[in-house]
Parts: C-alpha cells; structure tokens; sequence
C-alpha cells in the first residue's frame, strides 16, 4: 500500500491526484521491464491531505509537492473528459469539511477515487449517480454541504462601504465557500471594488473594478481600516433597519422560523440581524 499526504487545499489535492496517477504508472512500467517492483493498482493507493493519526506498518508514505503544473494538468483533463459539472462537484467537495462540523481528511482519497471510477467507467461523469460507491457517496455529501452554504451566503452576505470607497464584507463559513462567492459577486459587481474576508481562514477575496478577483492571505489585515465607514454607508444603514423593523408585524414575528430561514451563525455579518443574537 502507499499513501500520499498532500496540503488541504485544491492545488495541494489536485497535485496529490497527479502523484498519486503518475507513481501507479511509473510503478508498473517498473514490472513490466523486469525491475524489483510490485504490480501496482489505484486500489493500492490513497490520498490524505493531512498526517495519519496512526500509521500503519506495511503502507509507505509519499509526501506530495504542490505545484500549480500538475494541478492544472489533472484541472484540465477533468474538464476536457468529465466536463465542467462533474470538475465543480469534485471542487465543492475539495473545498468542505465534513458536514458534522469536522475535518474531513478522506475527501483527498474520495476525491482520487471517484477521478480513476470517472475516467476508467464507460459512464464517464455519470458516475456521480453512482451513490452506492462509498468514494463517490463522500464527495456527494461533500460537495453539497459547499455548495449548500455557498447559496446561503450569497443571498445573506452584506457589503459595507469603507472610508476609501471600497465595499467589504466579513464571512465565517464553515466550507471554504470563499471562492464561488467571490466569482459570483464579480459577475454581480463587475465595476466595484470589493474585498470578502473569511475571518475563519484568514483569507480575502479582493476584486478590482472591471478585472478579475484574486484570493489572497490576509491574516495581517488591517482591522482599523474596517472600522471606518463611509458617512454614506451609515446613512444607508439606518434606512436599511429602519425599513426591516417597519415591514415586520409584529403579531407574526416567529423567531423560529426566521431562524430556519437564516440560521443564528450568519446574523452575527449581518446588519439587521447582528444585534438580535
């Protein structure tokens, strides 16, 4: 058996996919030529993005490099063979953790797994209806816990405006949905500058007028900066209370309900609700 160890990100998972392919083939061609080699099968192989909290004797461990030429070679071949739906799935579920609130350090493996069913199966994509395939299971549940939380966020989301005119907004989401809510915001918001900050992995989604978004480290952000708002922005925040406590009857307020529609973990980024928790 071997095992890869890869970051937990969508490049350092995708170069491990990479590894782990080129190694089974590399391996065998060893075999085939006669050199002290084992045949070698995807069976025998996994994928983990973080350390083995125990290791097993007869299994070598295999770090892996990241690198963006290898993850943008297996990006490629995925879209080219498997299409873009299938190559968004898979990302979602690269992007979760798991839905019960923990790290989810198999979905490397799941993710690896349903790639080599996908590719090898005369199905093609169409493996994901495969649910009863434990691999393709994981990365169903996976990608919809992402993409589940990425729709609420797009509608829960808010922007203020800052002193220097930019527009921001602070998430703490539990997936990594920071992506697909950057790229939606930049068809949504073309012509404004805009960062979103996921205070959970220090990391910031900074878009330009009229160019594309960029995601960045931003765990020495200038916190003084965000506390300074435009006198607009507080203007249209009164407005913005004051209207969403004028459309309330208050015979019907149904704080569990409200509660189901946006649950208690996003009001805290959310200006009507912030004061309510």
């Amino acid at each position: 058996m071997y095992t890869f160890i890869c970051n937990d990100s969508p490049s350092g998972i995708l170069s491990g996919i990479y590894d782990a392919w080129d190694f089974k083939i590399k391996q065998n061609r060893k075999f085939q030529s006669g050199e002290t080699a084992a045949l070698c099968s995807h069976a025998d192989i996994a994928l983990l993005c973080r350390e083995p909290e125990n290791y097993s004797l007869f299994c070598e461990y295999l770090p892996v490099e990241e690198a963006e030429e290898k993850s943008d070679k297996v990006a490629k071949t995925i879209l080219k063979r498997l299409g873009s739906e299938f190559y968004d799935t898979l990302l979602n579920a690269i992007l979760a953790i798991a839905p019960e609130g923990k790290s989810a350090p198999d979905k490397a493996d799941a993710a690896y797994q349903t790639v080599v069913y996908a590719l090898s199966s005369p199905l093609g994509a169409g493996v994901l209806n495969d649910l009863a395939n434990p691999y393709v299971h994981r990365v169903f549940t996976l990608s919809r816990a992402t993409e589940g939380e990425s729709h609420h966020l797009s509608g829960f989301l808010r922007f203020s405006e800052l002193e220097n005119g930019v527009l921001f907004a602070t998430i703490h989401p539990k997936n990594n949905a920071l992506p697909f809510l950057a790229e939606h915001f930049t068809d949504r918001l073309p012509q404004e500058n805009f960062m979103i900050y996921d205070e959970n992995r220090r990391t910031a989604a900074v878009h330009s007028a009229g160019k594309n978004f960029m995601l960045v480290d931003a765990s020495d952000l200038n916190q003084d900066i965000l506390d300074h708002y435009s006198q607009k922005e507080q203007k249209y925040r009164s407005l913005w209370q004051t209207f969403f406590e004028s459309i309330a009857i208050k015979a019907r307020i149904n704080p569990k309900l409200q509660s189901q529609n946006i649950p208690k973990r996003f009001w805290g980024d959310t200006v009507e609700l912030r004061g309510k928790l």
